[in-house]
């Protein structure tokens, strides 16, 4: 036992023995740590009790204009909390509510740059803190408001008509910008125009000798292009039913078969119709036409191998992706001068998805098949189109994104117009990478592979979010409705499927099976 004697009347007490229990090492006395037998008052209390009651917030758009000033929210606020006070401050009328969904603005404290992270719409404020413990609710939290779509597109369930007309397989199925015509190839070398509403055939092209491998409308919808095995190329006049050109049916574009084509968008235009198109092909060169004049104005050289798809961009940009494993910015202002050329695949790239490409493919029409006339005369249709262009970059992304496809199995996010870097590279597929897909909105991204799965990702930063399982074979193509709520995939299992992707499914699951399969 410890004893206590004392050294002097003046100089208090000192210890003359050894230390008993727990913080004795040489403890022989059978003590036990009672420590072990509670926990921390601090574990026994809820994290959300430690948040504050409110938060202060900065609302913002997309080109970073600031919606009144900053506010204090309850911090249990929802999505749709949030979304109805952005109307409350905009002013709109109750029977025009628009559903948005919102973005956190936060610096990442290892590169310092900002990031944007999306608020999952079944969270409120406090949960998404709780997630995202490095956000101080001291200091004001900027959030980007995106509005979502106005409209719904009616799900589909059932096949409602068949229509026969093609003597062999047909490659590529296209509607128009306003969608009220359907234009088909194949194998039988005709190029089909059909009526949607009636769904009857409207007239049938003859002038292929070969396999028509791509078509493609231009954006107000007065030229459609098709592109044969044979290197041919052939403008058609969807609103009279004939060959443009007169007497020359079609040109002879390339060396071999044509791969791909792209149409200038129509706001970029010089005249009221889009005139200028750009064709890809297996002899490795990009050619640039006036389809009026049916003459090649560029030639654009530089890639070893063949050309497998091509885009035109929102800021008169053509990308073309090859199976030299690289992908190449052309400027079409300066008669095609290469920028820069885009390296980070380790095999062939097979694809390319913009996303401004809906904007842009649709010209002027909207949802309805119709525009708003915002000038008088032939350049009605252009004005329209630059008006519902400069509409998505305020309030959607004002950055043109591409996303590359590979055999290597993965995808690449880039900033093509100003950097020659990726921004993200995206893995998870198990098989060469067939297709890719930007939502109409440009917040998702859907990639088709032959590892019979589709993937959706984060359309601005390239983050995984969820696999669509269901196909038994290679998945070939996927295609988005015009509201981005609904997407439909082609299987070599010769099966299409209806996958709903809802707000809901978005951070809740990462594996969803098909609404609906359409044998």
């Amino acid at each position: 036992m410890s004893t206590i004697t004392a050294a002097t009347p003046t100089k208090g007490v000192a210890w003359a023995g050894s230390l008993v229990g727990i913080n004795n090492p040489d403890n022989k006395l059978g003590y036990r740590d009672t420590s072990k037998r509670f926990k921390s008052s601090h574990d026994d209390v809820d994290p959300s009790s430690l948040l504050p009651s409110s938060l202060v917030v900065q609302f913002e758009n997309r080109e970073g204009a600031q919606l009144a000033s900053t506010m204090d929210v309850p911090i249990g606020s929802s999505i749709d909390n949030l979304a109805d006070l952005v109307d409350l401050l905009k002013m709109t009328p109750a029977d025009k509510k628009t559903p948005y969904t919102f973005f956190a603005k936060v610096l990442d404290p290892d590169t310092q740059l900002t990031e944007e992270i999306e608020i999952p719409s079944t969270g409120t404020l406090s949960s998404f803190l709780l997630d995202h413990s490095t956000i101080s609710t001291e200091t004001i939290l900027t959030l980007l408001y995106q509005p979502l779509s106005i409209f719904r597109v009616r799900p589909i369930s059932r096949c409602t008509d068949t229509l026969p007309g093609h003597t062999d397989a047909i490659l590529h199925v296209s509607y128009s910008p306003n969608g009220r015509q359907l234009a088909s190839g194949g194998g039988d070398t005709t190029v089909r125009f059909w009526d949607v509403n009636t769904h009857l055939p409207k007239f049938t092209g003859k002038g292929h000798k070969n396999h028509v491998l791509c078509v493609s409308w231009s954006p107000c919808g007065t030229h459609f292009a098709s592109g044969d095995f044979n290197g041919k190329v052939i403008i058609w006049d969807p609103e009279n039913l004939k060959i443009k050109g007169g007497h020359r049916v079609g040109i002879k574009a390339h060396s071999k078969w044509i791969t791909s084509m792209a149409w200038q968008p129509l706001h970029l235009s010089t005249t009221p119709v889009c005139e200028l198109l750009v064709t890809a092909s297996k002899d490795a060169l990009l050619k640039l036409w006036n389809v009026r004049t049916q003459s090649c104005l560029v030639t654009m050289s530089g890639h070893l191998e063949s050309i497998e798809c091509v885009k035109w961009g929102a800021h008169d940009l053509i990308y073309s992706a090859s199976r030299d494993r690289t992908i190449k910015v052309w400027n079409a202002k300066e008669k095609g001068k290469l920028c820069r050329t885009l390296v980070g695949h380790a095999h062939r790239v097979n694809t390319l998805a913009l996303n401004t490409e809906y904007v842009t493919r649709t010209g002027p029409y909207d949802h309805n098949g119709k525009f708003n006339v915002t000038t008088e005369g032939d350049t009605a249709a252009r004005s329209a189109a630059l008006a519902k262009y400069q509409k998505f970059c305020a309030t959607l992304n004002p950055v043109e994104l591409l996303v590359s496809g590979s055999d290597d199995q993965t995808l690449h996010l880039w900033t093509p117009t100003s950097k020659k870097q990726p921004l993200k590279r995206m893995t998870g597929h198990q098989q060469p990478i067939n297709h890719l897909s930007y939502s109409p909105d440009g917040r998702y991204v859907a990639s088709a592979s032959f590892d019979k799965q589709i993937k959706l990702w984060n359309g601005s930063t390239g983050e995984y979010l969820l696999s669509c399982v269901g196909h038994v074979g290679a998945v070939y193509q996927v295609s988005w409705s015009p509201d981005s709520r609904y997407l439909v995939s082609a299987s070599k299992d010769s099966t299409a499927k209806l996958w709903e992707v809802d707000k809901e499914t978005i951070g809740r699951q990462k594996r969803i099976g098909a609404r609906e399969t359409l044998p």
